[in-house]
């Protein structure tokens, strides 16, 4: 069969008259000039359009049905588009035993932007452009699933904020999580984890908040923890066990919270700022004395020292924590009288000190009911006092002769020259 471009032109000289067969000839002309034109600028388009896709992640031409390309051309892990999002939620749906609220049944299909606790953002490049949408977040709290975490939530390395808890997830952290560079907040409370402290945490860059609590980590507590930009650290109900830390002052978190664990030792002596504004160490197994650095940490507004086996006397530089909101010294084994300014700080709603064995307090004290503070002090070896220990456990007080660096107060305090005192007498001890 002969080619269009040989047949057209014989149909043309036999059906129709000569003088017609110029203008005809133009029409035909014209006509293929522009269907060439057009599948040229076709072609071109595909052309320029994978080009600039392949080149910088944008500009890509889809010339199917919808709105969106089935897939990101790069298979970026975290890319919704790429697989790497549907492969790691896919796994760690496949490791999940139990779902009585039946969250899982929504993790159909590649779509993981509709997988309810599943939130996308827009992504750029690091040139702005658009690279589509990431999961972002993803937030199955009180979902009461019963699994484990799988090393392939790992691709999702542009996830911000991974929340999880009261669930009953079990077992290990993965240490591949620490590939989640982009994880700010992670809440793993309120679940049946274990093992030691996670170590894939340490190495997160960007992680300001962490929440284990309610777990079962057990061991001992990195250094590098306390190295780490974190703004929040929650720690308690676990079973850490051996000695806080000492570098515990290099950390900038505004809230620590060691409460109900089996920590042991001295609470570590810290004689530089800490920015820290709540700090819970209550119901551990902590020994020694309330270190006198305590009184720099001037921002401190809850202190809960409670439920341990601290003892000696109350160092004076406790009177330095003039935003201190709620102190708790309570069960105990701390002796002496209260610090005589501590009671008279402004801003205090609660003061706690009973199960002691303290001996006294002066009249700033006695004015707390007045000023509707709280203050309970029950059960220690005060005289005249109701609600006080027998004196037979007074008169052998456990602790009394404990020494503690003390910074006495010889002249009225000024809690900005502590440090000077501290290290005056530290250098010349008191006989």
């Amino acid at each position: 069969m002969g080619s269009s471009s040989t047949l057209l032109p014989s149909l043309i000289t036999s059906h129709f008259p000569p003088y017609m067969e110029s203008s005809l000839f133009l029409v035909l002309f014209l006509f293929l000039t522009t269907q060439v034109q057009s599948a040229v600028e076709i072609v071109a388009g595909v052309a320029v359009g994978v080009g600039v896709g392949l080149g910088t992640g944008g500009g890509n031409l889809w010339l199917g049905e919808g709105n969106s390309p089935p897939g990101d051309p790069f298979g970026r892990p975290g890319s919704v588009f790429g697989g790497g999002a549907y492969a790691a939620l896919q796994a760690w749906k496949s490791s999940i035993t139990d779902d009585p609220l039946g969250i899982l049944s929504t993790w159909v299909g590649s779509d993981v932007c509709s997988y309810k606790g599943v939130f996308c953002a827009d992504s750029q490049d690091l040139l702005g452009n658009p690279t589509g949408k990431v999961v972002a977040t993803i937030d199955l709290n009180h979902g009461n699933l019963q699994g484990s975490l799988v090393r392939e939530l790992s691709y999702l390395t542009d996830l911000s904020i991974l929340h999880l808890n009261s669930n009953r997830f079990s077992g290990t952290i993965p240490f591949s999580l620490r590939e989640l560079t982009s994880l700010t907040e992670l809440d793993l409370s309120n679940n049946r984890f274990s093992g030691s402290f996670p170590t894939a945490i340490l190495y997160i860059p960007n992680l300001l908040y962490l929440d284990l609590r309610f777990n079962y980590f057990s061991g001992s507590l990195p250094m590098e923890l306390f190295n780490k930009k974190l703004d929040a650290i929650f720690l308690n109900n676990n079973l850490f066990e051996g000695e806080i830390p000492e570098n515990l002052a290099n950390s900038p978190a505004s809230v620590i919270n060691f409460a109900n664990n089996k920590l042991s030792g001295n609470i570590p002596f810290m004689l530089n700022y800490v920015g820290v504004k709540e700090i819970l160490f209550l119901n551990n197994k902590l020994t020694g004395c309330v270190p006198e650095g305590l009184g720099l940490w001037t921002d401190l507004q809850v202190l809960d020292v409670s439920s341990n086996s601290l003892s000696g006397r109350l160092p004076d530089s406790l009177s330095c924590l003039s935003g201190i909101e709620v102190l708790n010294l309570a069960n105990n084994k701390l002796t002496g009288e209260l610090p005589d300014l501590l009671c008279s700080l402004r801003n205090l709603i609660n003061l706690t000190v009973s199960a002691n064995f303290f001996s006294g307090f002066n009249q700033d004290c006695e004015r707390l009911t007045f000023r509707d503070v709280g203050f309970d002090f029950s059960f220690n070896c005060i005289p005249g006092k109701v609600m006080q220990r027998p004196q037979p456990q007074c008169s052998g007080s456990p602790g009394a002769g404990l020494s503690c660096l003390r910074n006495p107060l010889t002249k009225p305090l000024v809690c900005g020259s502590i440090v000077g005192g501290l290290d005056s007498t530290a250098a010349t001890p008191s006989p």
